[in-house]
């Protein structure tokens, strides 16, 4: 994909959307040769990455360095970066620079969790000419507010909340939605709803499109595996055998050999 047009012209056509995410140029350069559709530099960095327990630590500075690399490493690519925690909460002007700066290091959209009090700075990045892609259901900056990473919007009351707040974002000028972990019914529902197309993670396969995390989905941590996951790669594995290769070729002096030396 090029552009947010190319989003609706998918969700149109019912072509389904393959995103992923990717914190670095080596990830981004492997993406470049696939068939997936967008990337998305996720402020799951912090987790994935820095080892962090949850997203909060992830700043402008951080995400732009990220969104940087990605977009080194697969230029052509449409990016979509993570507006970090409290970015759209501190006025107009301070969400706008961090969008521009997001924009500035190579990213295509923005992407703003929640819709209750991010409507009108939705609005503003818009009319500046900042697409914004939005996103409900589980919020990962909000983990500490609420129980946790769960489920969400079980409930009738929650579930019409979400609907509301979907409707909201495209009338904000959202042009997409990402919707996390809540009942596949929903996501149905809630596809149906909205003109925008729809993202799911753990939101079951109604979606207009997917999106996984890079080391989810390539198994590099196998002692984190949501039920949502799905394991399209045994990466960990492998890098374990090849580590224990290298060890044992350096102790027993058999690396570098006459060829690997000047």
């Amino acid at each position: 994909m090029q552009s947010v047009r190319e989003f609706a012209q998918a969700k149109t056509a019912g072509r389904k959307i393959a995103m992923i995410t990717a914190y670095d140029a080596p990830s981004a350069r492997l993406v470049a040769g696939s068939a997936v559709d967008c990337v998305l530099v996720g402020d799951s960095v912090m987790m994935t990455v820095h080892g962090e327990a949850d997203t909060l630590g992830a700043t402008p500075e951080i995400m732009a360095l990220h969104t940087r690399a990605v977009a080194r490493g697969n230029p052509g690519c449409f990016i979509v970066a993570d507006m970090p925690f409290l970015s759209g909460r501190k006025g107009k002007a301070f969400a706008l620079d961090t969008a521009a700066a997001l924009l500035r290091a190579g990213a295509q959209a923005v992407k703003l969790e929640g819709a209750a009090g991010h409507l009108k700075i939705i609005r503003h990045l818009v009319e500046a000419g900042i697409p914004v892609m939005g996103h409900l259901g589980l919020l990962p900056q909000s983990v500490r507010a609420t129980d946790g990473f769960k489920v969400q919007a079980r409930g009738a009351a929650a579930a019409k909340q979400l609907l509301k707040d979907a409707a909201a974002l495209q009338e904000a000028g959202a042009f997409a939605l990402v919707l996390e972990c809540i009942p596949a019914e929903l996501a149905r529902e809630a596809t149906a709803k909205v003109k925008i197309p729809t993202i799911g993670i753990g939101a079951g396969p109604h979606c207009d499109g997917q999106v996984l995390v890079w080391h989810d989905f390539l198994g590099l941590n196998n002692e984190f595996k949501p039920r949502f996951v799905r394991r399209f790669g045994d990466v960990a594995k492998p890098t374990r055998r090849a580590l224990e290769a290298y060890a044992q070729a350096v102790q027993t002096g058999r690396f570098p050999n006459a060829k690997e030396s000047f």
